[in-house]
């Protein structure tokens, strides 16, 4: 049983300002997994006078001295690269060997990127007559989601360090055993006091006091559109800067070749990892209309040879990580039985022989239409939704017919048909037959959300601009 009952502020571990906790359930189990303390606007208050103190020195730190702070929290991360693993499986039921790969893999991943970035970087550049000055924005106050725990910390808060910001946490209390191990790293890495902070608790009270707050001077939040929304609302009397990743329905364009049964085998496994949870996930399959039979009996061997069960295990596919959560699914599942998509595999319900915990069944719509709501919506399980297309056209205004526009994949032999059809999908980040890049820019189109992470496109976001015009005199 886990318990953390204390915020980590001014580089101590410190008790709420008034004690208030809640139970952690694992959803593997659905037995009570620890217990962590809930915040409440003055740990708030404190954590960022904390965070406005620890920049006055921290913005006027060089390269080389961040680097080295970055390069100690490098040594002390891989020390505990098996407890975060473990942390995860625990936390949101990624299983063991995603939780100890991938998962920790983009959290050292993101740091390495800052480092190199950081290494590469001149916040001075002349042109012309004026000089052009990057200049750390300030206090951020980071908003983090439950579904790629380490990732989604890490990609908001190794940039900003970077930059020279100071940063106030606020964790998923969905999962929060990988954040207060990362709290744990960078206070044994010896960041300044003040520079790094967390505070555990509910959105709607941490959250809104972060948006609200006068002394932040940005906040960055993932999560759903309506979150997003809200922490814009309340941020806006601020005139703070906010950046969103918010939600997805990002479609796998397939093209009509030999390698199409591979290609969507390929996609339902992209699709089931992580149990579906990826904000990221392509659960809009895209194939030709007169290929529909073969795409059906590819995706239906796939999903169904899909090992699904205890995290801790050697399965491809968990739980996901709550009980209404597991109940959103099944509400979306039974939506598209009643719209008339067809139901290819899987269904309501748990996988057979799993009566406790909460497991979804591997699940695979064919025929489906694109204003059907599995269509629109996103689901945000193991649901892979698959929808015919005439032609190239046809294709792309299907893919191109959502709110949303965060991510995608084109799969093909034809390299410059994949390409062209990249160029036309309206998405941030489209990948070609799964290609993947820490350097490349990760963000939202529409109401997937706006500015950047990852590399120096998510590095740059934490910086404000200045121009020193006269900075070297006009000739005569």
């Amino acid at each position: 049983m886990r318990e953390y009952l204390k915020f980590y502020i001014d580089g101590q571990w410190v008790d709420p300002v008034t004690m208030q906790t809640t139970n952690t359930i694992n959803p593997a189990t659905e037995e009570v997994s620890g217990t962590i303390a809930l915040g409440s606007e003055a740990d708030v208050d404190k954590a960022v006078a904390a965070a406005r103190k620890a920049f006055a020195t921290w913005s006027q730190t060089t390269k080389e001295e961040r680097l080295a702070v970055l390069e100690r929290i490098q040594e002390e991360m891989g020390k505990r690269a098996e407890d975060l693993g473990a942390a995860v499986t625990e936390e949101m039921g990624a299983p063991s060997f995603l939780a100890n790969g991938f998962h920790i893999g983009l959290g050292q991943g993101h740091l390495g990127t800052a480092i190199e970035v950081l290494k590469g970087f001149e916040p001075e550049e002349l042109r012309g007559n004026t000089m052009i000055r990057h200049e750390p924005i300030g206090v951020v106050g980071m908003i983090t989601p439950w579904n790629w725990p380490i990732n989604q910390v890490t990609v908001k808060v190794f940039p900003a360090l970077a930059a020279g910001c100071t940063v106030v946490l606020k964790p998923s209390q969905e999962a929060h055993f990988s954040a207060q191990i990362l709290a744990e790293i960078f206070d044994a890495a010896g960041v300044p006091a003040g520079v790094f902070n967390m505070v555990q608790g509910r959105g709607s009270v941490i959250g809104t006091a972060l948006a609200q707050h006068v002394d932040v001077d940005m906040v960055s939040i993932t999560g759903s559109e309506s979150a997003g929304v809200q922490v814009a609302i309340n941020a806006a009397p601020t005139v703070k800067r906010v950046t969103q990743e918010l939600g997805g329905k990002s479609v796998n364009f397939i093209l009509d070749d030999e390698d199409l049964a591979a290609n969507v085998a390929k996609g339902i496994g992209g699709m089931m990892l992580n149990s579906g949870q990826t904000c990221s996930a392509t659960s809009r399959m895209l194939v030709p209309m007169s290929r529909m039979a073969e795409a059906i009996a590819a995706a239906k061997q796939a999903a169904e040879a899909t090992v699904v069960g205890d995290p801790t295990t050697d399965v491809y596919m968990g739980p996901v990580v709550s009980k209404s959560q597991f109940e959103s699914i099944q509400g979306y599942i039974k939506q598209g039985m009643e719209e008339g998509a067809e139901l290819v595999t899987g269904g309501p319900g748990r996988p057979e022989g799993l009566e406790k915990g909460f497991y979804v069944k591997p699940t695979v719509f064919a025929n489906v239409t694109n204003d059907m709501v599995i269509a629109r919506e996103e689901i945000f399980g193991p649901v892979q939704v698959i929808i015919g297309y005439d032609d190239i056209d046809h294709g792309i205004a299907i893919a191109n017919d959502s709110p949303f526009g965060l991510a995608g994949n084109v799969a093909g032999k034809d390299l410059e048909g994949c390409r062209a059809v990249a160029r036309r999908i309206r998405s941030g980040w489209v990948s070609i037959n799964d290609g993947f890049d820490f350097m490349c820019p990760f963000g939202g189109y529409k109401r997937s959300g706006n500015g950047r992470e990852w590399g120096a496109f998510g590095f740059h976001e934490y910086f404000e601009v200045k121009g020193m015009l006269g900075y070297v005199p006009a000739e005569g």
